[in-house]
C-alpha cells in the first residue's frame, strides 16, 4: 500500500448517514455511506492517510427502541454494548463501501474497523444532567406519552423536533489510540470511534467497566486527532454548513 505523512481524520455525523424521516433504512444508509466513501477515496488518492469516525445518535436510538419493544422477549441490552453494536454494523457499511470504490477508482489501499472505547470520569456532571439527543425526532405529544411510559427524558432539539437525551460525559482517553494511529500510518484506512467511542471507566483497580451514555462525537473525533497528530480534522454532516445558535433569533 502506498502511504503518504498527511493524516486526516474524517467525521461522519449519524445524522449524515440519514437523509430524511423517509430514508432511515439500514440500506438507506448504506447508500450515503457509499457516497461518502467516493469523497474520501478522492482523498487517498490526492495522498492523504485517512481515519474515519463516525456518529450514532440516531442509530442508538433505534437499537434501544427495539430492545424496549421486545423487552417481553429477550433481555434489553445496554447503550454501551449499543454503541458497541453500532461500531459493527456502521462499520461494515464503510469497509463495504470503501473495498467497492477502491476497486472502481483502482486504489491500492485496504480499511479495517476498530471497536473503540473512550474513557470518561466516572464522576462527571453529566451523568446527572443527561443532554445527548439520541433516536428520531418526534412531536412533543408523542416524546412526552413515550418519556412517561418508557421513563425518558425527552427535550426539543434545536426546533427540529423533540428526541430523548441521555448522558454525554466528555472524552479522556481513547483505549485503542496507538493501534489506530499504528494502522493509520501504515497506510489502512482506519473507521474508529465510532458514535464517539463505547465509553468506560475505571474502578478502583483500573478496571473497565461500560457505562449508560453516549460520547459527543466530534469532541471525541477532536480527541482522536491530536492523540495522532493528525494534519486536519474534517466533519462531514447532513447540514450546509456551520451555524451558530442554530434555529434561534441571534443565530
Amino acid at each position: 500500500m502506498r502511504t503518504s505523512n498527511k493524516l486526516v481524520v474524517v467525521a461522519v455525523g449519524g445524522n449524515a448517514l440519514i437523509r430524511d424521516k423517509d430514508h432511515e433504512s439500514i440500506p438507506d444508509q448504506s447508500r450515503e455511506a457509499a457516497l461518502t466513501t467516493h469523497h474520501i477515496a478522492d482523498m487517498i488518492a490526492a495522498g492523504w492517510n485517512v481515519v474515519i469516525t463516525h456518529g450514532t445518535g440516531p442509530q442508538v436510538g433505534f437499537i434501544l427502541r427495539r430492545s424496549e419493544l421486545a423487552l417481553e422477549e429477550v433481555p434489553p441490552v445496554p447503550m454501551d454494548y449499543a454503541d458497541a453494536d453500532l461500531q459493527g454494523g456502521i462499520g461494515y457499511m464503510f469497509l463495504k463501501a470503501l473495498y467497492n470504490e477502491f476497486r472502481k477508482q483502482k486504489i491500492d489501499r485496504k480499511a479495517v474497523a476498530i471497536i473503540t472505547q473512550t474513557l470518561v470520569d466516572r464522576n462527571d456532571p453529566a451523568f446527572t444532567d443527561p443532554s445527548k439527543p439520541i433516536g428520531s425526532h418526534m412531536d412533543e405529544e408523542t416524546a412526552q406519552r413515550l418519556a412517561r411510559r418508557q421513563g425518558w427524558i425527552v427535550r426539543d432539539d434545536a426546533g427540529r423536533g423533540w428526541r430523548r437525551v441521555v448522558p454525554s460525559p466528555k472524552p479522556k482517553t481513547i483505549v485503542e489510540l496507538a493501534a489506530i494511529n499504528l494502522l493509520a500510518r501504515s497506510g489502512f484506512v482506519v473507521i474508529a470511534c465510532g458514535g464517539g467511542g463505547i465509553p468506560v471507566v475505571q474502578d478502583e483497580e483500573g478496571n473497565l467497566i461500560g457505562v449508560e451514555a453516549v460520547i459527543d462525537k466530534d469532541l471525541a473525533s477532536s480527541l482522536l486527532a491530536r492523540g495522532i497528530g493528525a494534519d486536519l480534522l474534517l466533519v462531514s454532516t447532513g447540514v450546509e454548513k456551520v451555524a451558530i445558535n442554530f434555529n434561534t433569533p441571534d443565530r
